[in-house]
């Protein structure tokens, strides 16, 4: 008897990169020479007349899922750049650092290979912390011009935990 496997993960990344790739984006990856590996989509032909437009994901979704339905709206006004943030999507590292600021800078250093030198960017949840990084980088020559930080915690303070809707103590809880 022959069995059949569906999942409906794999059809809905099919979906979306159709959706990606008909919005003008190619896949790419780029390899930082220092045991990084980032991927990428990015404009198949990069319109000088265009601003930049970086897509951040947050945690629990790679770029494919938390921008495919944005980006079909975005592409025709932006050079738009969707990577997945290290350890999502095809991105990884053999380095030890974990943080948002270590993934500020990957996202940086991709940008600058692309040749990308002005952004605007949008953070989500976890991305909104890694754009805030990025955005706070004096070093490299990426220059960020917006910031849209989205459902993030970036400015939260002790008085939100406790005043908050958080069963949390302090911050460090």
């Amino acid at each position: 008897m022959t069995q059949c496997f569906f999942s409906f993960t794999e059809t809905r990344n099919r979906c979306y990169r159709s959706m990606f790739a008909g919005s003008g984006l190619r896949s790419t990856v780029t390899d930082l020479k220092d045991g990084t590996v980032m991927h990428c989509w990015e404009p198949k032909a990069r319109a000088e007349s265009k601003p930049s437009l970086l897509l951040i994901h947050g945690l629990g979704a790679n770029a494919l899922w938390q921008w495919g339905d944005l980006i079909r709206h975005v592409a025709p006004h932006y050079n738009v750049y969707v990577p997945d943030l290290v350890f999502f999507g095809g991105s990884y590292t053999a380095r030890p650092e974990r943080g948002e600021r270590f993934q500020a800078e990957c996202v940086a250093r991709v940008m600058e290979a692309k040749g990308v030198r002005r952004v605007s960017l949008v953070g989500l949840s976890y991305g909104g912390f890694v754009g805030y990084c990025m955005g706070a980088m004096e070093e490299g020559v990426v220059m960020v011009e917006r910031v849209v930080v989205c459902g993030s915690g970036v400015c939260m303070e002790e008085k939100d935990v406790k005043e908050g809707l958080f069963p949390v103590m302090d911050l460090d809880e």
